[in-house]
């Protein structure tokens, strides 16, 4: 099969999740065309049956904003048209499900190109709702040939917002449980934390939806009780006022930003719990990938969260800004030995038995096929 995969190549959720299930589809013998404005983040080294299309923005002196909507379109054309691509898969709605109809459109082919939108998140509850775009993404929605969603939260969501009839399959996101798993890194540990302090970590890329102040004001309340550091990894517009949250609170020496990593593996087996505060969140795939790797996970109480973190078993969940309960719950768990170990065997085991990629992978396979 020849699957062309359209994402965002930066550093977020759905084009690590489109990325990754490249490399899936191309160790199970199928050809993968990814086509993006970049070379996505995790594809990162060679690998046999998958292919990279630049998508080329022309500047025009006429036009005042780039046409990336309509540069895409393009490729996806040229693409589908000399690969002879079967299935095009496109990560997130705008513009890439947009541009994905307008190919398939314009290709006229009824028995080709079948087209596959999946939903991520904010390209349904947030960018999606703009009056502007509302109308466009519901349309490319009900001419999509199958629509998928990563969370029951955000299917329901869609269902809501858009009205569309088109059935929603939930298919959750994924992790490689054979490479996030914990490993024992004492000499990483001891550059960033003393033996008897606790490590917490937070990744993302710094939106304000991800409220990563909030996890400066957990930490320092965190401190009052335990002796403990922080780690944050990413990059984004709430860095800046994060570091002055930290300098605030005088807890400078107690705080790393170490902006974006790839050696995610390394950083979340040295950490004891991973912090995840955010106001919108369709999953939480930083959330799983921690969870396997044996870290229990404290966040809030919206969106997906609760379909990956178990209250109680692999984690905590809160409401949304109640800074003291998500502090009380970290406190808990690292006073007590004990209960940690169990949450984190249970994090690790929930990430094995419904998310491992090689569980989901089939249901895109039974997907495609379905279609064609």
């Amino acid at each position: 099969m020849k699957i062309g995969i359209v994402c965002y190549p930066t550093y977020g959720g759905s084009g690590i999740v489109a990325t990754e299930l490249g490399h899936l589809l191309a160790g199970n013998n199928h050809q993968v065309h990814f086509i993006s404005y970049s070379l996505p983040t995790r594809l990162d080294s060679f690998q046999e049956n998958i292919f990279y299309h630049a998508v080329e923005i022309p500047h025009y002196p006429l036009f005042e904003f780039n046409l990336y909507t309509l540069a895409l379109t393009g490729k996806i054309i040229d693409v589908a048209k000399y690969e002879k691509i079967d299935i095009l898969h496109v990560h997130y709605a705008i513009p890439h499900a947009i541009s994905g109809f307008l190919a398939k459109d314009i290709l006229n082919q009824s028995d080709g190109l079948k087209l596959v939108t999946t939903l991520h998140g904010t390209d349904i509850t947030l960018v999606g709702l703009e009056p502007a775009f509302q109308p466009i993404v519901k349309y490319s929605l009900e001419h999509s040939d199958a629509i998928t969603s990563v969370s029951e939260y955000l299917a329901q969501k869609t269902y809501q917002h858009f009205n569309t009839g088109k059935k929603i399959e939930v298919i959750p996101n994924f992790v490689d449980t054979n490479l996030f798993k914990r490993l024992h890194y004492p000499f990483l540990r001891k550059q960033f934390a003393d033996d008897d302090e606790a490590i917490l970590i937070h990744i993302s890329n710094f939106r304000p939806v991800k409220r990563v102040p909030d996890t400066i004001k957990v930490f320092a309340e965190v401190l009052k009780y335990i002796k403990a550091k922080l780690l944050l990894i990413g990059d984004g517009p709430d860095r800046s006022e994060a570091e002055r949250l930290v300098k605030e609170f005088n807890i400078s020496n107690k705080v790393r930003f170490l902006g974006l990593q790839t050696s995610l593996v390394e950083l979340l087996s040295i950490s004891d719990i991973f912090l995840l505060p955010s106001q919108s969140e369709s999953f939480g795939l930083s959330a799983l990938e921690a969870m396997s790797c044996g870290v229990p996970v404290v966040a809030s109480n919206i969106g997906g969260i609760p379909e990956v973190v178990f209250h109680g078993e692999t984690g905590y969940v809160a409401e949304l800004g109640d800074i003291e309960r998500m502090a009380k719950y970290v406190v808990s768990l690292l006073q007590n030995k004990k209960k940690w170990q169990v949450f984190s065997d249970n994090a690790r085991q929930i990430a094995v038995e419904k998310f491992d990629s090689l569980k989901i992978l089939p249901k895109y396979q039974n997907l495609y096929d379905s279609l064609l």
